[in-house]
């Protein structure tokens, strides 16, 4: 799950990083009210969405008076912000964050990620901040900085000293940074954040060291542990149809093409996806419809899968274990009359309660293909799709 970025920021001063003062508007009115609180000559107008890029879109503005301030909330609130991270569709912009302008003299990238081959917390830092990781990589591959965390022990003040030494840092400003890289641990490590990044970290012409942008992810599977974080949970950033199965106990993600596929287990699911592209199709989502399947969840998995409008053919396929075929099969009758079905729908069981599966198909009079293997299920269900596109453009 992520969060806005003032979310993100508040949670930063609650472990110690110091961010710039700021607001949250939902106006123009109110984020000309939020400049007179801040007081000052420059402010910066930011569109709160979930996307990086978002000053190359227009979603970031510096502002020397209340009247452009005015006029930047105007131009982005309700606007759909299109950046290389949100694809094509955009994001909705609801929310804007009004912040007092900071004079930089260095920015710094600072992230911690979870490296599941270590399966350890690493820290990746740079001196050219204010560009994306990849930019860095590509650009500044020798400017990244990498340091390995001992869960064991956790991040220590020698290795944070270390991190903050190796980025040039005056030595004047090595303890607030060490503070900063301690509390940025701590934060990742007390809340099950996966991701914690600050992109820039800059030190000021002050000489102190601020949080100019921050972005935090959470492990969705640990929120049960903190509500409070599950609170900050903004549905509008979310692809409507990863919220509508997720909110359903479904695993879903949404892909770009034709064929919707209901499959049981994770390893299926993945196999199903590789065999349809070689069928020559491409899939439009991946969904683990979860062991024990009842006929009520194949159900919501059709409904999960039909929200997506790209959809035109789908295949079900199901290696019974833990499920039975005939709950399937159920299900799969019930999705098919409830939603007045009409397109391509391909069928493979295999496993517990098989024979009662099929029987229940093969007598349900409803127009379902069925087959015995992947492969075959593959490519009837392309096969049947293709020709259903060739039909309706003669």
């Amino acid at each position: 799950m992520d969060i806005h970025e003032y979310q993100a920021k508040e949670m930063l001063k609650r472990f110690g990083v110091s961010t710039p003062r700021g607001g949250i508007a939902y106006s123009p009115e109110q984020a000309v009210y939020r400049c007179s609180e801040l007081s000052g000559d420059k402010w910066v107008v930011k569109a709160q969405i979930h996307s990086g890029a978002r000053g190359k879109a227009g979603g970031v503005r510096i502002c020397a008076t209340e009247e452009e301030v005015a006029d930047a909330a105007q131009w982005m609130l309700g606007r759909r912000l299109v950046t290389h991270q949100t694809g094509p569709q955009g994001k909705l912009v609801n929310r804007l964050y009004i912040e007092e302008a900071t004079s930089i003299a260095q920015e710094i990238y600072l992230g911690f990620v979870m490296d599941r081959k270590l399966e350890r917390v690493v820290v990746v830092a740079s001196a050219q901040g204010g560009m994306e990781i990849e930019e860095i990589s590509a650009n500044e591959p020798d400017s990244l900085i990498r340091s390995v965390v001992d869960p064991a022990v956790g991040m220590q003040n020698f290795q944070a000293r270390e991190i903050a030494f190796q980025l040039g840092l005056d030595p004047t400003l090595i303890p607030a940074a060490v503070k900063t890289i301690i509390g940025c641990y701590r934060l990742m490590s007390e809340t099950d954040a996966n991701m914690v990044e600050i992109n820039p970290l800059v030190v000021t012409k002050s000489n102190e060291i601020v949080a100019l942008d921050a972005k935090l992810a959470f492990d969705d599977n640990a929120l049960f542990r903190h509500p409070d974080i599950s609170e900050l949970r903004d549905k509008s950033q979310e692809d409507p149809r990863e919220t509508y199965a997720g909110d359903r106990g479904l695993n879903y993600i949404g892909l770009d093409g034709k064929i919707g596929c209901i499959v049981n287990g994770a390893g299926l699911a993945m196999a199903t996806l590789d065999m349809i592209k070689m069928a020559g199709g491409e899939p439009a989502n991946f969904l683990d419809v979860g062991g024990g399947a009842s006929p009520e969840r194949v159900l919501m998995s059709f409904k999960a899968v039909l929200n997506d409008r790209n959809v035109e053919g789908i295949l079900v396929n199901i290696f019974a274990g833990i499920n039975r075929c005939d709950w399937i099969a159920e299900g799969v009758i019930r999705a098919v009359k409830e939603l007045d079905l009409q397109m391509p729908l391909v069928v493979r069981l295999s496993g517990t309660n098989v024979e009662e599966g099929r029987k229940l198909l093969a007598d349900s009079g409803l127009n379902i293909t069925t087959a015995s293997s992947l492969a075959e299920a593959a490519e009837k269900v392309v096969g049947e799709w293709k020709a259903a596109q060739m039909k309706e453009a003669s």
